[in-house]
């Protein structure tokens, strides 16, 4: 695993055949989603990813907002580096994590505490009448769902998101398809 952070690296092809099978459920569900108000991360892997989606929802590529409250946790000093390489250079840094993911801050990065705040000012901004697509990141999913699902820190930083599937989160409660 390499942690990405907000370097902003293209999708590669098998993000691309998750995002149209992401996009195909989502059709499935709600059709062409009148009303529904679409939203990206700003980088250009969530940018691109929205727009398939949009795509194989058979809706215009290109008609979604960005919203820089949703670009992923900074990793600082660990981007672009795989854990191999971190325990190899820093053991005792990089383990740190793992006694506390909640709160763990890289060198010169956030911690998902940190992400909480800007994750809950955003969720706050949005229109509770209407519904909301959103393509973001692993980070800011996971803060997410502990701001919206009431589970602890540690379930929350230790959540592995599976890239090929929907989440339909609202406060306390989250169903996946």
């Amino acid at each position: 695993m390499r942690y990405q952070g907000q370097r902003d690296i293209p999708l590669n092809e098998k993000g691309r055949g998750q995002a149209r099978r992401n996009g195909e459920k989502l059709f499935e569900k709600v059709g062409s989603a009148p009303g529904l108000v679409f939203i990206s991360s700003p980088l250009s892997r969530t940018r691109e990813t929205m727009e398939i989606v949009r795509t194989a929802m058979q809706l215009n590529p290109t008609h979604y907002a960005t919203d820089d409250s949703l670009i992923e946790i900074s990793y600082g000093d660990f981007e672009g580096q795989t854990k191999k390489e971190l325990k190899e250079r820093n053991r005792e840094v990089f383990m740190g994590r793992k006694d506390d993911a909640w709160n763990f801050r890289p060198p010169n990065g956030e911690s998902q505490a940190d992400t909480l705040e800007r994750i809950s000012k955003w969720y706050n901004s949005l229109d509770p009448a209407k519904t909301h697509v959103v393509t973001a990141h692993g980070a800011v999913g996971r803060v997410l769902r502990y701001y919206l699902l009431g589970i602890s820190k540690e379930e929350a930083a230790g959540f592995v998101f599976p890239q090929d599937e929907v989440f339909e989160i609202s406060k306390g409660h989250e169903l996946r398809f």
